[in-house]
Formats: C-alpha cells, structure tokens, sequence
C-alpha cells in the first residue's frame, strides 16, 4: 500500500483506536497479551492492514489470528464509535513478526565470538 501523510496519520489514529477496542470491548481470552504494533490504511480507506503481536508460540499466533477475526463485527463497531470517518475500513489481520525476528537476531549475535581490537 502505498503511503501519503494522510493514510500515515489516520493509521497511527486508527492504531491507537484498536488498542483500546481491544482492551475495552473484546473479552475473547484468545486476545489476552495482544499488541497492535501498526495499522496501514489504503489510499481509498476502504482497507486496513492491522498487525498484531502477543508472545508464545505458533499455536498461539494462529490463535490470536483466530480470535481477531471472530470478533471483527465487535471490533469494527467499536472502531467506528472512536474515529469518525465517512466509513469504517475493512480489516485486514496480519502477525507481526519483527519482534521474534528481533529476539532471534539478538539470539545469534550473543553466540557471535568478539572481534579483534588490539589489532593483531
């Protein structure tokens, strides 16, 4: 998607706005522990592409993925009430996976020997 300064600010309105649907009006236990880390908005605003995060494992991933998408009609309402559009996107989920790639990186470069300095 590309993006303008105007899909740029009403993703980070939008972003802020699920945060506090999700911990406000959503009471699935498959959403506990979920972080929205961003939110890109088509040019059009017919279309969100929301990325979340929540720690464990794939069984977990996909559980989240699971619970975001049953309750899409609550959290799209509940979108609608916090941001005043014209009309409410429709959301996309996806999981974010540059946390675990983060952890992963740092995992690998503890395991990485120090570098001469002295130079030798």
């Amino acid at each position: 998607m590309k993006s303008t300064p105007r899909t740029r600010k009403l993703g980070e309105t939008v972003r802020e706005a699920l945060a506090e649907v999700l911990r406000e009006d959503v009471s699935d236990p498959r959403l506990d522990f979920v972080t929205v880390t961003s939110v890109q908005v088509s040019a059009d605003l017919h279309f969100a592409d929301v990325y979340v995060t929540t720690h464990g494992d794939e069984t977990r991933y996909q559980a989240l993925l699971d619970g975001m998408r049953s309750a899409d009609g609550r959290i799209r309402s509940g979108l609608a009430r916090r941001v005043k559009m014209r009309f409410t996107p429709e959301l996309r989920y996806h999981l974010d996976s540059s946390v675990d790639e983060g952890m992963r990186i740092y995992e690998a470069l503890k395991d990485v020997p120090p570098t001469l300095t002295d130079g030798e």
